[in-house]
């Protein structure tokens, strides 16, 4: 693989080994970054502009939270990004990964009192190199999934299924060393189409008019985030899903991602407002508000043959319902 990308992917491999011992992992990261390294994370937290200010004001809180904290990771792989929706270079390099962090809840974190339950939080990072250099690092943590383990849901109840998701079926997700190059290409084919052609082309009036069937499996398994939950068919994911996210964001739009990389089967995308709208309908109980909106997310995509058969999805839902004046956070604490 070229321009440094398997390199970058072990980097990013013994980075997480380092992050397991919480006394190594400011120098784990700091070695690895530029000079002008940012980190931007989920709400309610701020970017970092160093390895210190996200080891103090991210890292060290959240592994202090979680007695025995660790990470399993389902994917990692990486690619050189075109993520530019008129498909015009961009040439950057980047690595995806996903998972799991697992501990028991034993001190406070995000101003909710510990209930010593052992808890699953989904994480997804994204990392941008130059050089042999991290220069950007987006994190998401499932915060509302963190919410409803320990019953503190602010959402209603999800449409589809909660607490699910797995590793990829059936083939290893940890690419550490070289994928077939024809491979890549085919997944890069059939997302650029799926998200630049397909997803942007709902007519308002019918869900066939995206042609998602073209690209999911009949059979696809969805793992949403929490508040909206995992779907086990095509027919369930445009039924619990993306029905409702049409009826109250039928003007969406994808624009230009952060990053769009394939590696063999594997796809990941990254994309702080990389998709854009106006909430014109009721979504999760919240009617419209008229507001544009952007929306902050991550996807990992599974494709066998010339279908996706898995799809991974991150949104940063304290983000968007931010953007409808509701802090959900303050709300899950009166609960």
């Amino acid at each position: 693989m070229n321009n440094g990308v398997s390199s970058n992917k072990s980097t990013i491999s013994s980075l997480f080994e380092s992050l397991q011992d919480p006394e190594k992992a400011y120098s784990a990261l700091s070695q690895r970054v530029a000079d002008d390294f940012v980190w931007y994370g989920p709400k309610p937290f701020k970017s970092c502009s160093s390895s210190q200010e996200w080891y103090s004001s991210f890292w060290l809180p959240f592994v202090d939270a979680f007695a025995g904290v660790s990470r399993e990771t389902h994917m990692l792989f990486g690619g050189i990004s075109q993520g530019k929706a008129d498909n015009s270079p961009d040439g950057q390099s980047w690595v995806g990964a996903t998972g799991y962090y697992e501990g028991v809840f034993s001190k406070s974190w995000l101003g909710f009192e510990p209930t010593h339950q052992k808890i699953k939080i989904r994480w997804g990072e994204f990392f941008r190199f130059e050089n042999k250099k991290i220069v950007e690092m987006y994190t998401l943590l499932d915060i509302i999934d963190f919410l409803q383990q320990i019953n503190k849901s602010p959402l209603p109840p999800s449409h589809g299924a909660d607490f699910v998701y797995p590793s990829p079926t059936g083939i290893d997700g940890i690419l550490l060393g070289e994928s077939e190059t024809s491979e890549t290409a085919e997944s890069m084919r059939l997302i650029r189409e799926f998200i630049f052609e397909g997803l942007n082309s709902y007519d308002e009036a019918d869900l066939t008019s995206m042609g998602v069937a073209d690209f999911f499996h009949d059979n696809v398994n969805w793992y949403g985030p929490g508040g909206i939950g995992a779907c086990f068919s095509l027919k369930e994911f445009q039924s619990h899903h993306q029905q409702h996210w049409l009826v109250a964001f039928p003007d969406r739009k994808v624009q230009d991602l952060d990053s769009l990389f394939a590696e063999g089967d594997f796809v990941g995308s990254s994309g702080w407002a990389g998709v854009t709208s106006q909430h014109s309908g009721d979504y999760l109980g919240v009617g419209a508000t008229g507001n544009r909106i952007n929306f902050n997310g991550m996807d990992f995509w599974l494709r066998r043959g010339d279908k996706f058969v898995e799809n991974w999805v991150f949104v940063d839902m304290i983000d968007l319902f931010e953007q409808f004046d509701i802090d959900l956070l303050l709300q899950a604490k009166g609960l």
